[in-house]
Order: structure tokens, then sequence, then C-alpha cells
């Protein structure tokens, strides 16, 4: 369905905590079109490559993909220093299943939920979305649970989509001429370093590995959004994994923006790329679920 021809709807936005560990509570950030509902849900997760950011980061994505008509819950999870990984994994994996058991109080159709990711945000909904059911991601309990956290589709814009290539990529350009990008890679080695425990792990919860190794996992419907001079998502990384994921009969379309880099999403969402894009996500976004 074309953006122009979907009802546009006032939106009602609030903060939720949806989980708490020790004295410490996680919020989420709930958009909730006005009107009946029930309406598709998708969950957000935002970038900073696992260690920065929050859930108001992707304010720019949420407000108009809820204006359309879907109910979009943006996600604060542990990170460094609080927790390494799996533990935002087990967060995201915890929320999807909550909102999922109280869709009539945020008039959610349950049957109908897509994830949303940026950048390392991406890497986790690929991963929530291939692994709903793994014991170490649902490992936190929710009394009363009816659902699991499956969704039908996801949503990924510029995704750290190989967390091991993408560290061997930054290790290498750690001694790049590029003083701008030297610096980059650094900071983009020290948040891998500080999230993952080490490279096996980088490996194991990869989701462009898991689909080459032809591993157990569900494969919904995806699409992939990116701009044509980002360096900090290699272009090699994620063909592959769009190869590998259809080679396993997996649907996978992908929307290149021409002469943006990383985040232009993020840093600037009145842009004309920017704006296409957001156009694109909601127009999928309806087309999976209308």
């Amino acid at each position: 369905m074309a953006t122009a021809q979907l009802t546009r709807h006032e939106i009602d936005v609030r903060d939720v905590e949806y989980i708490r560990h020790g004295n410490k509570g996680y919020q989420a950030r709930v958009y909730v079109p006005r009107g009946q509902g029930p309406f598709p849900l998708v969950i957000d997760l935002h970038g900073g490559a696992w260690c920065n950011k929050d859930r108001t980061s992707d304010e720019g994505t949420d407000a108009p993909l809820a204006q359309s008509g879907v109910v979009v819950a943006s996600l604060d999870f542990r990170m460094p220093p609080d927790a390494a990984y799996p533990a935002s994994l087990q967060d995201i994996n915890f929320a999807v299943r909550s909102f999922k058991q109280h869709a009539a109080e945020f008039k959610i159709d349950p049957h109908r939920v897509g994830i949303l990711g940026v950048s390392s945000g991406g890497h986790q909904a690929m991963l929530t979305a291939m692994r709903p059911r793994d014991g170490i991601y649902n490992a936190i309990p929710l009394p009363g649970a009816r659902f699991d956290a499956s969704v039908q589709c996801a949503i990924l814009c510029w995704p750290v989509i190989d967390p091991l290539g993408r560290y061997e990529y930054a290790t290498k350009l750690l001694t790049s001429k590029d003083a701008g990008l030297r610096k980059q890679a650094e900071n983009w080695v020290a948040c891998h370093d500080k999230y993952w425990p080490n490279t096996n792990e980088m490996d194991s919860a990869n989701p462009a590995r898991m689909a080459a190794r032809g591993e157990t996992i569900e494969m919904p419907p995806v699409i992939v959004l990116q701009g044509t001079a980002d360096v900090a998502h290699p272009a090699p990384l994620r063909d592959q994994f769009i190869k590998d994921y259809r080679a396993r009969g997996g649907q996978v379309e992908l929307q290149l923006f021409k002469g943006v880099g990383e985040a232009f999403i993020t840093t600037d969402p009145t842009s004309p790329q920017a704006v296409s894009a957001i156009e694109k996500i909601i127009e999928y976004v309806h087309r999976v679920f209308d």
C-alpha cells in the first residue's frame, strides 16, 4: 500500500517500565495510534554499538511509523557497563513476549508483530527473529505467558549483521592512515570488547554465519536499508547474509540510498534520503501486515 493512501493517525506517546533488574527499571517508549485498533506492533531497537544511545534515538522513524497506524515500542535494555551479551537479548526477548501479553492495553494485535533494529540493534533484531525460543534468550520468565517472541518480519537499518566480520574489519582499520576512520574504528573495537565476552560468541550469536552454517532458525521476511557511503557496516558482509538467507528460502529486500553513510535516518530524519527510507519502512510494514 502506498504511504499516501494510509490513514494518518494522531498518536499518544508514553514511557512504560517493562522490566526491572535489581533496583533499576528499563523503559520502553510506546507510540500508540489513536483509534480502535488493534494495530500491528513493531519493537524498535536502537543502535550505538551495543553500548550507547537509548529508546529516544529513533524518534524520527518511530513517530511517523506510528502515525501510519502501527504501535511502536522503542526499548531501553541492559548495556555495558550494566551487563554484556546476552543480557540485552534476554531483555528484548522478554519485551516481545510482554507486549504480546499486554496487547489489549496497547491496542496491539499480538499476531502481527515485527522488529526493527538500527546498526547493533539490527544485529539484535535479526538474532531475536531467528531464535525467538532460544533457551538463553527467553530465560527471563513471564508469569502467565501465552506467547513466544516470534515475529513476522524484521526491518534492519544498516545492521551489524556479522559481528565477528565487523570486528575483524574494524581491527584492520586501527592502522589506517585516515585519522578520522582510525578514530571510528577504535570506538567500534572498544564497544565490541565491552559487549562481547570473546570472539567465539561473536561467531556463534551471528545472524549471517548462522544462516551460512545452515543452523535451525526462524526465517521471517526481511528488509535491509543502508546508505551507499556507509563505512561502518561493510557491504560484502551484508551481501553475503542476503545471499545465504535467500539460498535457504528466506525473503530479503535491499534498499540502498545513494551518497549517505551510517545513521542517515537517525542523524537527520528530514533529509530526502531519510524521508524516502522512512516511507519504504512504512510501506513494507503495511504490506506485510495489512
